[in-house]
């Protein structure tokens, strides 16, 4: 599981979070439900080991992240813009990432692309994408592993309607008792398709 323990972080004396405790059990899909500003980015950031904290702490599946190691050991992180490489193609990208760990093949690759309706055999460079098929292979890339956290920030961001419900049988295929799975968006409708539970924030703070 994932546990959020008294976790701080300013910026200035601005407080971006605020004393959040939080725990993440596997098995389960959480939304994180916000507007902008009300800390919901930074918080998956925190458990991504991508932020430094003033007090607290995140523990991920038993290790303390920023003490026992880093960054979770096993990760799919979306989180703002996808870290796609511009100069080559989507299926290029994801064969990069995931040549790393050798888990998922070219065959699986493709497979994945065409069925978020992205043509894996197409050159074009990604830097030429438009905002929703750069999000569909920053997805795919979180996803295609199975990672045992999966951690995504506004994901149906600049999907169209079909896509967004594409993404949600994704995630809802991914969810094993094994993973946790955490989303975070603006949308509440959105989130209630998908998520088990759903936590609101504010100002930095866990209001729900």
């Amino acid at each position: 599981m994932i546990k959020i323990v008294n976790v701080t972080k300013k910026f200035g004396e601005n407080k971006v979070l605020d004393d959040v405790n939080l725990i993440f059990e596997p098995g389960k899909i959480y939304g994180i439900q916000g507007k902008n500003g009300s800390g919901k980015t930074m918080l998956m950031r925190a458990i991504s080991g991508l932020l430094s904290l003033n007090e607290g702490e995140v523990e991920v599946f038993g290790e303390v992240i920023g003490v026992d190691r880093d960054f979770p050991k096993s990760a799919g992180i979306l989180i703002e813009h996808p870290g796609l490489l511009p100069e080559i193609s989507g299926f290029e990208n994801l064969k990069t990432v995931m040549s790393i760990n050798k888990i998922v093949s070219d065959e699986e690759i493709k497979k994945a692309m065409s069925d978020f309706d992205l043509d894996p055999n197409s050159n074009l460079k990604v830097k030429k994408y438009s905002l929703g098929m750069k999000q569909k292979v920053g997805i795919l890339m979180a996803i295609l592993e199975r990672p045992q956290v999966v951690i995504l920030d506004e994901p149906t961001n600049g999907l169209d309607e079909a896509s967004v419900k594409k993404f949600k049988d994704m995630i809802l295929n991914l969810k094993d008792d094994s993973r946790v799975i955490i989303v975070a968006s603006h949308d509440r409708e959105g989130l209630e398709e998908i998520s088990d539970e759903i936590i609101k924030m504010e100002l930095g703070r866990v209001i729900s």
